[in-house]
């Protein structure tokens, strides 16, 4: 999802590398779940978001759309999101004791906050939002607090997505409502509701889904 803010509005006015300490632990929270309330559509969900969650529940991308993810237009395109319900507007994955229920797979958004992503010449560099947490923070290499396996891979992977995104945007400015919804059907057929082989690594198949895609969309 893109921001038009200004960068000195929002962070430390500083950039990140996956290797640099930020100041970003919030030391398991410490009972705090406001930011799990109240985000609306705003907690969108990659292609491997869908994939950890799916393989950890044991469910498929249609049973989750039954409660715990939902459909809506994030930038032109049809894309997930994990659903707020309740009075409080809470996630649909956080629990009585307001804590996560999911930790160990949960989004590549809730992994990186407070950080956040500043893409810029094919790349991309993480931030901190300053305004966007309450709780008092220690310092921890970035890495560390994404806690995702394979980082490269991970950022390589995060990188592509931005970016075919991004292209399919531009693409679909000049196109119908009619063209609209069906570039949004493939992206959701091809990246979230058809399973990923589970023999396979998923960053591998991805690329290859994405190539696919590149291919219908992109060369004439």
């Amino acid at each position: 999802m893109q921001r038009s803010v200004r960068m000195e509005d929002i962070s430390d006015g500083r950039l990140y590398t996956c290797n640099d300490l930020v100041k970003a632990d919030t030391r398991d929270c410490q009972g705090c779940s406001a930011c799990c309330k109240g985000m609306g559509h705003s907690i969108v969900l990659d292609p491997l978001d869908i994939h950890r969650l799916i393989t950890y529940l044991g469910n498929t991308t249609q049973e989750l759309l039954n409660g715990n993810i939902e459909l809506n237009v994030v930038d032109g395109i049809i894309l997930p999101n994990l659903a707020m319900t309740g009075t409080e507007e809470s996630c649909s994955f956080l629990n009585k004791e307001g804590r996560c229920s999911i930790h160990s797979v949960r989004p590549g958004i809730c992994r990186l906050f407070p950080l956040g992503r500043f893409y810029e010449n094919n790349g991309f560099q993480y931030f901190l939002q300053v305004h966007e947490c309450p709780k008092e923070r220690t310092k921890v290499k970035v890495k560390k607090w994404l806690d995702t396996p394979n980082i490269k891979a991970y950022e390589q992977y995060i990188n592509q997505w931005h970016y075919f995104q991004k292209d399919l945007q531009q693409m679909l400015e000049s196109e119908s409502d009619d063209m609209r919804k069906k570039v949004s059907m493939y992206i959701l057929q091809e990246f979230y509701f058809k399973p990923y082989n589970a023999e396979m690594e998923f960053y591998g198949e991805f690329e290859q889904r994405l190539n696919m895609a590149r291919e219908v969309f992109f060369v004439s």
